[in-house]
């Protein structure tokens, strides 16, 4: 080899690491993933609402109590009837009241005698959260000649609906998630079945409303205005939230299940006994945006 062959093989060399260098210059970086976010909940888990991708697990088949949240199953059973008539208007009677005393439990503070409408104990059911609202319901829905038989078989109704949509850890033993130990889900359930009930457009205004004020008709054929304000403060607070249901108990410590959109993506998430009110909603938010960032 002369040496015109070892000047061209040189220059060679030099363009070969010369593009080399730029290439390794501009090579496409790839971004670290989003690192996994800490949660103060037991367990926790979030999901494209499109796709049905996991975005993030907690020990998300935990059973756990479900607090309130269990009212998402109650809206759902009685949004999946055929041929519902949400203008049919429902007496409240006393043993709806009784329950609330006995219980302790939240309440839409209906008043016995009043007429309301399904529509109506759907959002005292989803926005304060109103066990009365729940045994209102239950009561209207279920079969049997007596209360006790009605709500037995409503009961019934949402453990059906739950084998249907495939939720495996999920039983419900009470119509408004107050149960005698046996009433339990996962985060990785409550998530597909509120995904589920999102895609009901009443069931979606009614847990994306802040606080509403309803006319309803008195014992005596007058009327009378409720207001309820929805527990869920993820509302208002969080760009793009629409949802979904809020639960507490001495059980379930503090529960949501939380939904959001942003740019046309939806998320969709529960966290499960959180060790505060505010801590569940700081859950929710680290999820939630975690998720878009997915």
């Amino acid at each position: 080899m002369n040496s015109r062959d070892f000047s061209r093989l040189g220059a060679v060399s030099v363009t070969v690491s010369t593009v080399l260098a730029v290439g390794a210059t501009y090579a496409p970086a790839h971004a670290a993933p989003a690192p996994k976010p800490s949660i103060t909940a037991k367990s926790g888990f979030v999901m494209n609402a499109g796709t049905g991708a996991a975005l993030y697990e907690k020990a998300a088949d935990s059973r756990l109590p479900t607090g309130s949240t269990a009212k998402i199953m109650t809206a759902h059973v009685v949004l999946s009837r055929k041929n519902l008539d949400l203008d049919t208007k429902v007496t409240v009677q006393m043993a709806y009241s009784d329950y609330i005393v006995a219980k302790t439990a939240s309440s839409a503070r209906l008043i016995v005698g009043d007429k309301v409408t399904v529509r109506q104990l759907l959002y005292g059911l989803m926005l304060p959260s109103g066990c009365d609202a729940a045994y209102a319901l239950a009561d209207t829905y279920g079969t049997g000649s007596t209360r006790q038989a009605r709500v037995r078989s409503f009961v019934g109704s949402m453990n059906s609906a739950a084998k249907d949509l495939g939720l495996k850890n999920t039983h419900f033993d009470s119509f408004d998630g107050i149960g005698n130990g046996k009433n339990y889900s996962t985060p990785r359930d409550l998530t597909k079945l509120a995904s589920r009930a999102m895609k009901n457009p009443t069931f979606r205004a009614i847990v994306k409303t802040k606080s509403t004020k309803q006319k309803v008709t008195t014992k005596n054929g007058g009327h009378r205005y409720m207001s309820w304000t929805n527990t869920n403060k993820l509302l208002g607070t969080y760009q793009g939230a629409l949802g979904v249901k809020t639960g507490s108990g001495p059980e379930a410590k503090y529960c949501l299940v939380f939904a959001a959109n942003r740019s046309g993506r939806t998320v969709i998430g529960t966290v499960l006994a959180s060790s505060s009110e505010a801590n569940r909603n700081t859950d929710a938010t680290k999820l939630l945006n975690h998720g878009f960032k997915k």
